[in-house]
């Protein structure tokens, strides 16, 4: 029964981010750390948010904003510089709080409001703190998505962007928290978490990674802005309240 949830989930987020562009990550986070041990959920997360990203980039590869690339990959050198340095573990509950009130605070404070992702300098803050939130809490959608506030391009560039930076993301994680502490690969090993799980993952992420971006072309880019805008707020939310749950129930 546990596998068939984790597999499902994986498919029905997988969905959801190729329509959206963001969402399933947290989601389905949300799910495994309540299924598997912290270790265990990282990596499965990362290896199926890695083949759900990486196949939403290469279906809508032509729309990348590829002038960012190289600001994204310089912030995201300096987090995991950091957390390298440091070997950093902390609370993912405290980053929860903290990824969820980012979009929050970009629809309150005009400063945030005016975050567009193609200034070089908005690019580097972007490569840096979401490359932060995914070592710490595993997903980062909320707070990727303030980033794109103000970016004016067509929605399928938005979703291909978002998919490339988040595919590289979770390949980093993986190879930290495979790094930072040899117990990882041996806490997975005994997660009752067959390895097969991990290959369906992936195709099913793939397979939601295609229906989902399918499902892109029914929206416009005006609807496409709008939903996402609530489901952001929505999942800011909802994190910020499981952020406060987990450091108030132990």
């Amino acid at each position: 029964m546990t596998t068939l949830l984790i597999l499902a989930t994986v498919l029905a987020t997988a969905v959801l981010s190729g329509v959206i562009g963001m969402a399933g990550g947290v989601l389905l986070m949300a799910v495994l750390v309540t299924l598997l041990p912290v270790a265990s959920a990282m990596i499965l997360h990362g290896a199926v948010q890695a083949a759900s990203n990486g196949a939403r980039f290469l279906f809508l590869r032509e729309h990348v904003i590829w002038a960012i690339m190289p600001y994204y990959a310089v912030g995201a050198l300096v987090a995991v510089a950091l957390f390298v340095s440091l070997a950093l573990v902390p609370d993912p509950a405290l980053v929860l709080i903290l990824v969820g009130s980012f979009p929050w605070l970009a629809r309150v404070v005009p400063t945030l409001r005016g975050l567009d992702v193609r200034r070089p300098v908005t690019a580097v803050a972007c490569g840096t703190t979401v490359t932060a939130a995914q070592l710490l809490a595993g997903a980062s959608g909320p707070l990727l998505d303030a980033f794109y506030l103000r970016t004016e391009v067509d929605r399928r560039s938005i979703v291909a962007t978002k998919g490339l930076t988040q595919a590289a993301g979770h390949v980093v994680k993986i190879g930290y928290y495979a790094w930072v502490s040899n117990a990882v690969l041996d806490e997975f090993s005994v997660a009752s978490v067959p390895i097969w799980i991990i290959g369906a993952g992936i195709v099913l992420a793939t397979l939601g990674a295609r229906i989902g971006t399918r499902l892109l072309e029914k929206f416009d880019d005006r609807q496409f802005r709008r939903v996402t805008g609530w489901v952001i707020l929505g999942l800011g939310a909802l994190c910020i309240v499981k952020g406060v749950r987990d450091l108030l129930v132990p």
